[in-house]
């Protein structure tokens, strides 16, 4: 197998964004790393059956938003953008993700590479004279029952700029 094909976006380089604020349910919790997986399939079970009681829906792919940078364990949100309104209740969380500048890179391939991709958004705001900030989300393009090879998977990668240097 050529792994050369699992470094990231498909060769596409990060790209500069200006992103709505966009309505969110979610779950937010402190995760350790390894597991994720459970954490994100329960969340996002929680969200859809809160979302449903209030007839609620979602507005795009189910996303991940880490607040801080991964340790043995992560602050995480996990849940999906929302149309129609909704309430905090049953544990899922009310919120937004902000109005922001960011880059964004798309990912192909399996979660365990996605390091690649955030060293590329890293490279490129160092190379823009960008400050990145503490939070960053992923959303997950590619439904793992639907689709079980990984080098099919695609994630899109959001990292907010919090400012410029110097």
């Amino acid at each position: 197998m050529n792994n050369s094909s699992t470094n990231g976006d498909a060769g596409l380089p990060p790209r500069k964004v200006h992103l709505a604020e966009q309505p969110v349910a979610v779950v937010r919790e402190q995760v350790r790393m390894d597991e994720l997986p459970e954490f994100f399939g329960r969340a996002f079970a929680s969200v859809m059956a809160a979302a449903q009681r209030q007839g609620a829906a979602p507005a795009g792919p189910p996303f991940a938003r880490y607040h801080g940078m991964p340790g043995e364990t992560v602050d995480v949100e996990a849940g999906f953008p929302i149309a129609g309104g909704f309430t905090t209740a049953d544990g899922v969380e009310a919120g937004t993700l902000p109005e922001t500048d960011a880059l964004e890179a798309l990912h192909s391939g399996p979660y365990d590479t996605l390091q690649h991709t955030y060293g590329a958004i890293q490279q490129q705001m160092q190379a823009d004279g960008l400050i990145p900030a503490d939070t960053m989300w992923e959303y997950y393009l590619s439904d793992p029952e639907k689709e079980p090879d990984p080098a099919t998977w695609q994630t899109r990668v959001v990292w907010p700029v919090a400012g410029r240097t110097g």
